[in-house]
């Protein structure tokens, strides 16, 4: 059904379902999250074989070390963002295939290097540089590229969960300092950034091989994100809220924004809550006369390959809002 276009002042699916050299992404998941095509569909298979072919993701692959990182050796958390693990988190994000052979290297040596005895996902590879921002992103890119079932990915998951209700997790003095998201790079208060990125990455767990842990940590996570005022993303800060939260843009690196905190929640089961319509209201008011997003925030010149470009309609930021209110119109 496409009544949840009616909230739109034109349709932008055409331009996001043509064919784009340089973001062939956007088709690929607009078939899948818009059109709900399944994945052996021909053309979401079509879609994905462009992905591999041209724009980011091979520009990304093609500067990977032959040993599976980028740039040095190490836990890949510097130079942001074409270190391993930023490299790693955009493939995720760009739509690439977790089957390729340098995907594969990649996600081997991601574990081998960056992943702590606990299981967390850390800077620099010891416990006291686990951050939630980091550990869900790299998580969620994982999860988005098949790697579900791995051992080493469930365990990640397991620790990131318990880190989160304080059960079990024996590492909290470092970046994660306490659980409900204390976070010493959010000087020791609790992390709205953290907190989205943690769900998002819980959101890919097949619902069946969700542990009571991880069922524990989603329920935590939730509670404390809709605590606050979404549309305000009034989360804890020292001095003020930060800017970035209204600034859309793709890929996502660690900041976060209102509309990945509403593509979080929405896909976790929560899109008819009376407490995203502020949040959901401020996206709507954000789309121009052609029904399309712009792109406000970027990392252009310190990633392989430009997204778009900063300040004109965006094919990405586009997509991300459409999941939103496709979502929360369904559930209307």
């Amino acid at each position: 059904m496409d009544d949840w276009k009616a909230q739109l002042k034109a349709d932008p699916l055409p331009w996001l379902l043509e064919p784009d050299d340089a973001n062939p992404g956007v088709r690929y998941f607009a078939l899948r999250d818009l059109l709900d095509r399944p994945a052996g569909d021909p053309e979401v298979v079509a879609a994905q074989a462009a992905v591999m072919r041209t724009g980011p993701v091979p520009a990304t692959l093609d500067a990977q070390d032959p040993e599976g990182f980028w740039v040095k050796p190490g836990p890949g958390y510097a130079p942001k963002y074409r270190g391993t693990l930023w490299s790693v988190i955009f493939l995720g994000q760009l739509g690439a295939d977790g089957r390729d052979a340098r995907i594969r290297r990649a996600v081997d040596y991601v574990f081998a290097h960056a992943q702590t005895e606990a299981g967390a996902f850390s800077c620099n590879g010891k416990p006291s540089a686990a951050i939630h921002c980091l550990w869900g992103n790299v998580a969620r890119a994982m999860l988005d590229l098949g790697y579900w079932g791995d051992a080493r990915l469930s365990r990640a998951i397991e620790s990131l969960a318990q880190s989160i209700t304080g059960e079990g997790y024996k590492y909290l003095r470092g970046g994660v300092q306490g659980p409900g998201f204390l976070c010493s790079a959010n000087y020791g208060l609790p992390c709205g950034w953290g907190a989205v990125r943690a769900l998002w990455a819980f959101n890919r767990v097949p619902a069946a091989d969700r542990t009571p842990a991880a069922r524990a940590a989603i329920d935590a996570t939730i509670d404390f994100l809709l605590r606050y005022d979404v549309a305000r993303a009034d989360y804890p800060y020292k001095d003020r809220i930060s800017s970035s939260w209204f600034k859309f843009g793709y890929p996502l690196g660690y900041v976060t924004d209102v509309l990945l905190n509403l593509e979080a929640l929405t896909e976790a089961g929560r899109a008819a809550d009376p407490r995203l319509r502020d949040a959901i209201d401020l996206v709507l008011s954000m789309q121009d006369e052609s029904g399309r997003w712009k792109m406000a925030y970027s990392y252009h010149g310190k990633i392989w390959m430009d997204v778009e470009k900063k300040g004109r309609p965006s094919k990405w930021v586009t997509l991300r809002a459409l999941r939103v209110l496709k979502r929360a119109a369904e559930a209307a």
